[in-house]
């Protein structure tokens, strides 16, 4: 019985195994496929480390621009690579054949390397994805519980490596036509952009204003509707400029009471006021050397408003109860979702602390101003929701990213984020393997018409008039768009998004019959 039961538990782990290997064929971006690749082929064969790298025609020199490593907690790029064998994975891609050792430490082709000596490197297996020239290695390191590699532990890493290097070679392919019609591109080879999500025109109009003002210590006033990511920005023209080094603070100006603001903006002796029964170190202070960050800054109040001013113009503030002022070497940078200059004009905001703020200033687009960038949002956000939250690695649906790039979305890219937060954490609780429609608009169907939200409102409305207006064209859908004023791609998206199909009826006499859902489906 316990060979049986042994038996059953590894056709099981091949079951899954192949099962896994049919869904890494479904992923779309490079990233999420990396991830759930590697995870993959590591739990298969029980590795405490392992790393996968994909290399394309812009990686001849340099580190490979696609990689992803699990069991090394390092955030810095090279040492995350360093801790692996270098001198395995660079053997590896030159022979074009899977390296096998027992234990680097002691295998005669290994045991000088650096990187062998410095990380006690035992047991490994490296296997080349792809043909010569490879595209990349997938590289694991020792075993749970230790030991070799087994024979089969070889085969199946040589199997995972021939499957998976068809998919990475048409996710390049895809990623290179991609960059190539990608406006952000140029910008993301001149800054450090790290998580930015999108590749829309909108987006790179603000990379292209960011470039201009970060390396300069001067300062940005950041304009757009709530949710749009300001502080995204924010941080991204910190970490390009001259105070990268030094800490980025925030003080969200509308969430702090009046009475305590000018406290926790400037800091605060013992005594000045009922709170502070000790110094308070302010937000300046904490900022020293490098950004203060002040969100809404229109909810200022006037008092705090003449002390901001006076720091802009001397560098000096006062904390509260202090006679004696203090040097500020910090950086402004302010956001504001509220219209400052008609605020000038009804006096409650000082004109010269206004004009003193926005040196620069960089409005932030509306999600609506940049659909393209919805579908690799919700990705993000779904994979993020599923490392916060501990659960499964679940994916959306291609209908629920239609959908999401068909809803109205008034709270910008923070409402997308946490919409998609919520779907993913119901599809978790589902047992499914991918968030759907209903998870992402839950009650949308059964609600009644007096219950609608504004977007539920909205959505019904838009395919009721896409519907009618595809009727009266006879379902074609490219006269439907252009008199609905949409792209024709655009249009395509609504049909499958809100789930739209052809009512069944003989077409008119000598009318040419149009294609049904299903054959617009596979012309996209």
């Amino acid at each position: 019985m316990p060979c049986e039961q042994s038996d059953g538990d590894r056709l099981q782990r091949e079951r899954d195994f192949y099962r896994g290997l049919l869904e890494l064929g479904r992923r779309t971006e490079i990233e999420p496929f990396l991830e759930d690749a590697l995870a993959l082929i590591v739990d298969l064969a029980g590795a405490q480390r392992g790393y996968i790298e994909l290399r394309d025609d812009r990686d001849a020199e340099g580190p490979p621009r696609f990689w992803i490593a699990q069991g090394c907690y390092d955030e810095d790029v090279a040492r995350i690579r360093e801790a692996f064998s270098l001198g395995i994975i660079a053997e590896a891609i030159a022979t074009g054949r899977t390296i096998v050792t027992e234990s680097a430490l002691r295998d005669p082709r290994f045991f000088k390397r650096g990187s062998v000596q410095r990380n006690r490197t035992e047991a490994v297996v490296c296997a080349p994805i792809g043909a010569a020239p490879p595209l990349g290695v997938v590289y694991l390191q020792d075993r749970t519980p230790s030991g070799p590699f087994s024979e089969d532990d070889r085969l199946h890493v040589e199997l995972f490596a021939s499957h998976i290097a068809a998919f990475a070679d048409r996710l390049l392919l895809r990623r290179r036509q991609q960059d190539e019609t990608d406006p952000t591109l140029p910008f993301r080879k001149a800054l450090r952009v790290e998580g930015l999500v999108g590749r829309s025109a909108a987006l790179a109009k603000v990379l292209q204003r960011v470039e201009a003002v970060a390396p300069h210590d001067i300062n940005v006033l950041l304009t757009g509707a709530s949710g749009t990511g300001k502080t995204e920005v924010a941080r991204i023209i910190h970490q390009n400029g001259p105070r990268r080094g030094g800490p980025f603070v925030e003080l969200n100006c509308a969430a702090m009471p009046s009475t305590l603001l000018e406290s926790e903006l400037f800091g605060a002796l013992p005594g000045a006021h009922s709170t502070a029964a000790k110094r308070v170190l302010g937000k300046v202070a904490a900022a020293e050397g490098g950004t203060l960050f002040l969100d809404e800054i229109g909810e200022l109040e006037f008092s705090a408003q003449a002390k901001l001013l006076q720091l802009l113009q001397s560098r000096e503030y006062y904390p509260l109860g202090s006679s004696k002022p203090l040097r500020a070497d910090v950086r402004i940078i302010a956001a504001t979702n509220a219209d400052l200059e008609g605020a000038v004009a009804r006096r409650e905001f000082r004109e010269d602390l206004f004009y003193r703020i926005q040196v620069m200033s960089i409005r932030i687009p509306a999600l609506a101003e940049r659909p393209e960038d919805i579908a690799p949002l919700t990705e993000r956000f779904c994979a993020s929701a599923c490392e916060v939250h501990r659960l499964p690695a679940l994916r959306l649906s291609a209908g629920t990213v239609r959908a999401a790039e068909a809803a109205e979305w008034p709270g910008n890219v923070r409402q997308l984020a946490h919409a998609v937060e919520a779907a993913v954490i119901l599809a978790a609780a589902d047992k499914v393997l991918q968030v759907e429609i209903r998870h992402l608009f839950p009650g949308q169907d059964d609600a009644s018409d007096t219950r609608l939200t504004f977007q539920e409102a909205t959505r019904r409305f838009q395919a009721q008039l896409l519907r009618k207006t595809l009727e009266e064209t006879t379902w074609n859908v490219t006269e439907a768009a252009e008199r609905l004023d949409l792209a024709r791609s655009h249009a395509y998206n609504l049909i499958h998004a809100f789930g739209l199909e052809r009512r069944r009826s003989s077409p008119p006499d000598g009318e040419r019959r149009r294609p049904s859902t299903p054959e617009v489906t596979r012309r996209r």
